[in-house]
């Protein structure tokens, strides 16, 4: 290899000056740096992590700055401007939307036609800024908000935790606890959870003499976390809940219970209200008689009936996604029937307790109504159904037949009781009690209690 010693290469006519043919390769030796080629278009980044403590910062051109407003805000002075001059800046911490970036032009310099400063106060904001004349100043050329980075991944205790589908956690609640989270992921992993929240089932009251509706399924609430998916029910919202590093208290809500046959004042009562973070589940609605009737609640009680002649179809009924949420976390109870008229014989059905994706069936001639169907999800890695409401008790007939009581709804509802006690809703399903119906020589029988509630939080954590 040959080697030439000059200061200076000049041209020997005219002035350009090529260095290398068509298809070769000019390279800087090692180490060697260059100056005078001109600006291809991009800044030199400077490794230095600037700081509140820097501010305020005089920036050069051709310079690209890590900017770090963790500890506080940070003032640039931009260079003078010159046609061609570059600057760049990033958010370092992601935390430019807390504390802001405020970027002042030198003398009567412009930012895109205003003489006046920019604030950069967007979370993980990358901007380049080029100089082009004196109307438009400094003209922003590129800006993002991209936060890339490697995947994080949510990592939590609490509850019964198993792993489903190779790449995600499941904790399950069936009683009170805490969700505590030590590390809240990113949105390349996770950083939200997929959950479903059900209330506790409402009880129902005693056969006292008239046949009792049916229990409303607990309150059901489903959501899905980000990088998540599997079959939900159709209540499924399309977010989940954002979480950070901290404990989540859980409340598993507890059924309502029954009323007691020989105590007139112990009447049924709601379901408990289950809760994890912003979400809250109410309580199934109470099914009994007298007023106020039925009760509202996550799915409402069912009708009752009441004796005597000129009773027909019951005209109460507890209301079903009360409070009221998006989507609704259940259904109204169906009508009872009783008596019509003078002289007929006695009838005497209670309506369904609604569920969380139907309503409880209206009680006819020939049976008790139906609890309301649940919700099915396969959160937990296997179809499983929720908050079903109880069914409708059938009561005494002159000639002493049983006429069918209704059945429970699917997810946990207990069946109504044919002339006999209803059959309590299933504990953590959230299911409503099933009806009593009034026994044979007018034996009051026992109201049934409604299934605890559950809370089951999902997660990818790998």
């Amino acid at each position: 290899m040959s080697k030439i010693e000059v200061n200076t290469v000049a041209p020997q006519c005219g002035t350009t000056l090529t260095l290398g043919e068509s298809g070769d390769t000019v390279t800087l030796g090692s180490g060697a740096s260059q100056s005078g080629f001109g600006r291809t278009g991009t800044v030199d980044w400077v490794t230095t992590i600037k700081t509140n403590s820097d501010s305020p910062l005089t920036v050069a051109d051709g310079k690209g700055y890590f900017l770090n407003t963790t500890s506080g805000t940070i003032t640039v002075n931009l260079p003078a401007g010159t046609a061609g001059a570059i600057v760049a800046f990033k958010d370092y911490a992601n935390t430019w939307d807390n504390n802001a970036v405020t970027l002042v032009p030198n003398g009567s310099d412009k930012i895109g036609g205003i003489a006046a400063n920019s604030v950069l106060e967007t979370e993980s904001q990358s901007v380049t800024l080029i100089f082009t004349d004196s109307t438009r100043g400094w003209i922003d050329i590129h800006d993002s908000t991209s936060n890339v980075e490697g995947a994080k991944f949510i990592a939590a205790t609490g509850g019964t935790v198993t792993t489903v589908c190779t790449n995600f956690k499941v904790h399950t609640f069936t009683s009170p606890g805490t969700f505590c989270v030590s590390s809240a992921g990113n949105t390349a992993g996770s950083n939200t959870v997929s959950y479903i929240v059900v209330a506790g089932g409402g009880g129902t009251d005693r056969g006292n003499p008239g046949s009792i509706g049916g229990g409303g399924g607990g309150g059901f609430r489903e959501g899905l976390g980000v990088n998540d998916s599997y079959t939900g029910s159709p209540l499924r919202a399309p977010t989940g809940v954002p979480v950070t590093v901290t404990g989540f208290p859980i409340t598993v809500g507890a059924g309502g219970t029954g009323g007691a046959p020989c105590t007139p004042t112990s009447a049924a009562t709601q379901g408990s209200s289950s809760i994890f973070s912003t979400i809250t589940s109410a309580g199934g609605g109470k099914a009994n008689v007298g007023t106020p009737g039925p009760g509202a609640g996550g799915s409402g009680g069912g009708g009752p009936t009441s004796p005597g002649p000129g009773q027909c179809a019951s005209t109460q009924i507890g209301t079903g996604n009360t409070p009221p949420v998006t989507p609704p976390q259940g259904n109204p109870g169906g009508f009872g029937l009783s008596t019509c008229g003078p002289g007929a014989p006695f009838t005497y059905r209670g309506g369904g307790g609604g569920g969380a994706t139907a309503a409880g069936t209206a009680a006819s001639p020939s049976a008790g109504g139906a609890g309301g169907a649940g919700a099915t999800t396969s959160i937990n890695g296997s179809p499983t159904t929720f908050s079903g409401g109880g069914g409708g008790a059938s009561g005494k007939e002159p000639s002493g037949s049983d006429v069918p009581a209704g059945a429970g709804g699917t997810g946990g509802g207990g069946a109504g009781g044919a002339r006999a006690n209803g059959t309590a809703g299933t504990v953590n399903t959230g299911g409503g009690g099933g009806g009593a119906g009034y026994g044979p020589g007018g034996t009051i029988r026992s109201g049934s209690a409604g299934g605890s509630g559950i809370v089951i939080i999902r997660y990818k954590f790998q």
